[in-house]
């Protein structure tokens, strides 16, 4: 039996979004780690080295906007957190994105 829409617990929702920013973050550093061991492993190139140090910054300017959002998640009140700022979300959007292009442009 399902609970009437007027006994929705608001505390799930928060908690729902604060784990995947915590699973992304995750996925973001495999991603970034697998780039280092990429570009390091063999015959190391000034672009292979390039691109690593690209990743490590892109995640950990992922890293920070994550941290920033979890910890707004986590100390929100009983009214729910604040939206995502189109400048963040965009920001978290393209390091993300950029993430994954310079690891692509590792393996290949």
């Amino acid at each position: 039996m399902t609970a009437p829409a007027g006994d929705r617990d608001p505390g799930l929702q928060p908690e729902r979004t604060r784990l995947a920013w915590r699973r992304t973050t995750l996925s973001s550093t495999v991603a970034a780690v697998l780039a280092a061991k990429t570009a390091l492993s063999g015959g190391r190139s000034v672009a292979g080295v390039l691109a690593c140090a690209a990743c490590c910054a892109l995640w950990l300017g992922f890293l920070a906007l994550a941290h920033r959002r979890i910890r707004v998640l986590s100390t929100s009140g009983t009214d729910g957190p604040p939206a995502l700022t189109p400048l963040h979300a965009t920001a978290a959007t393209l390091c993300t994105v950029a993430l994954a292009v310079c690891a692509v442009a590792l393996v290949f």
